[in-house]
């Protein structure tokens, strides 16, 4: 089967991937790691993409990037070419050093962005290569530092990281950590790695609820988001050739609902995700699960973990929810 084109539009939202081949070291020692940030340095700047999350492990490698007007494949392969030729170069090595083609995944930036930088940021706690957060805090391999302010890393966009939890600097950053640390049980989360059909749907519920309504679904791998975010790649995209992907008739998804909520609420859809108890953000959570179920179809589970609350928690307020509309 022959390999697909890679999809891009300037402003996407790029979750990159790059292993070793055979899953072999690409960095040996500390000078390797800064090797490859100085050029990356340089390359984001050529071709003025933007960095939101990274992190550098022994034998792969985590990117968050937005494409910016040369597009992500000049990045990449500018970065790439380069890094090899320096690696094989320095241990007097030859042939291919990284697996195949680097994966990216372009994302839809308001329902997965602050869901990556997670994940990507507590790649090395999940491996065991950091034990704590606060060790974390201090590793100069992930871009989590950066944020924190422990390491400059003046080419990473940690400005508009932390504008999406708050004006102040000071507040924002207390709220990014704790956001992080809350991620810590979550694990490896397959979904971020990739698309797909359930994956871009919201999960198979929704899937099978639209089946069941004789709708045709068709996703990609390349792309991490719901229909109405394809659809508009697809508009953007198409005078390029590349795009080979196929719009389902999903009308709504549970971004959409959770997005139309904080608006009514006036409460932001950070907080809303956060599993907070507050009865304000409690009693709209309620709201945004009962319709999930009625207009989606997805189930308590998919909701729970959009939501940061247990399975059970969701089962609850769905039923207060509607024993108190069936009184009225």
């Amino acid at each position: 089967m022959p390999r697909q084109a890679r999809l891009d539009v300037t402003g996407a939202l790029h979750h990159i991937m790059v292993r070793g081949i055979n899953k072999t070291p690409i960095f040996v020692d500390d000078r390797d790691r800064e090797s490859f940030l100085e050029r990356l340095h340089l390359n984001l700047n050529d071709s003025t993409c933007s960095i939101y999350a990274w992190t550098l492990m022994d034998n792969h490698l985590h990117l968050l990037v937005k494409s910016g007007g040369q597009g992500i494949s000049y990045l990449m392969r500018k970065q790439l070419t380069w890094y090899a030729m320096y690696f094989n170069h320095k241990y007097h090595r030859t042939g291919h050093l990284f697996e195949n083609r680097y994966k990216s995944i372009i994302c839809e930036e308001e329902r997965y962005l602050l869901a990556l930088i997670r994940y990507i940021h507590l790649n090395p706690v999940r491996a065991g290569v950091i034990k704590t957060l606060e060790d974390l805090d201090q590793y100069q391999w992930s871009g989590h530092s950066a944020i924190m302010g422990t390491h400059n890393r003046e080419w990473m966009d940690t400005r508009y990281v932390l504008s999406q939890f708050g004006g102040m600097l000071k507040k924002a950053k207390t709220a990014y950590w704790k956001f992080i640390e809350e991620g810590i049980s979550q694990g490896r989360i397959p979904e971020l790695t990739g698309g797909g059909l359930a994956r871009s749907q919201g999960g198979w519920s929704v899937v099978i609820s639209q089946k069941r309504k004789g709708v045709a679904l068709e996703s990609d791998e390349r792309v991490l988001g719901g229909s109405e975010f394809v659809n508009k790649l697809l508009e953007e995209s198409k005078e390029s050739g590349n795009i080979q992907l196929k719009v389902s008739s999903i009308r709504k998804t549970i971004s959409d609902i959770i997005a139309e909520q904080s608006f009514e609420s006036g409460i932001s859809q950070m907080l809303l995700r956060s599993g907070s108890r507050r009865r304000t953000i409690s009693l709209a959570r309620a709201v945004i699960a009962k319709r999930c179920t009625e207009e989606v179809g997805l189930s308590f589970a998919d909701i729970a973990r959009e939501l940061g609350v247990s399975t059970s928690a969701i089962r609850r307020s769905v039923l207060r929810l509607t024993h108190k509309s069936q009184d009225h």
